[in-house]
């Protein structure tokens, strides 16, 4: 387990999770197993595997064979993908589930108006 992203995709306010494992030598279809326990042991809703060269086949049909993520939309997701650096570089992401209430901005506040900041003598006088 090399990372997590944690991620909300209902209004429950529970985080869910993607859990990383990163190779960077000869991949095989036992470490695609091995991810598959570390997200049942660890609960987590999905896993990213991340490696240098292209996955074989068996090793994608192993993944495929680990499910998919029903978000609470309804959508679903694999629920475990095979990237390659190659692949991120490239600008290819995890795809998982997105809750409006996870944007990383807030709206910023009315900006106010020059007359708004100007102070006059008789302000507030009565």
């Amino acid at each position: 387990m090399d990372g997590r992203l944690y991620f909300h995709d209902d209004n429950s306010g529970k985080s869910k999770q993607i859990i990383f494992s990163v190779k960077a030598g000869g991949v095989s279809v036992p470490q695609i197993r091995d991810l598959v326990g570390v997200l049942d042991r660890e609960k987590a809703e999905m896993g990213a595997f991340i490696c240098f060269e292209e996955p074989t086949k068996p090793m994608l049909r192993e993944a495929a064979e680990a499910g998919l993520y029903t978000s609470s939309d309804r959508s679903t997701y694999p629920r475990l993908q095979i990237l390659t650096i190659q692949q991120i570089l490239d600008g290819k992401q995890p795809a998982y589930p997105v809750h409006r209430a996870d944007a990383t901005f807030k709206k910023a506040p009315r900006a106010k108006t020059e007359k708004e900041n100007l102070t006059l003598p008789w302000d507030g006088a009565t």
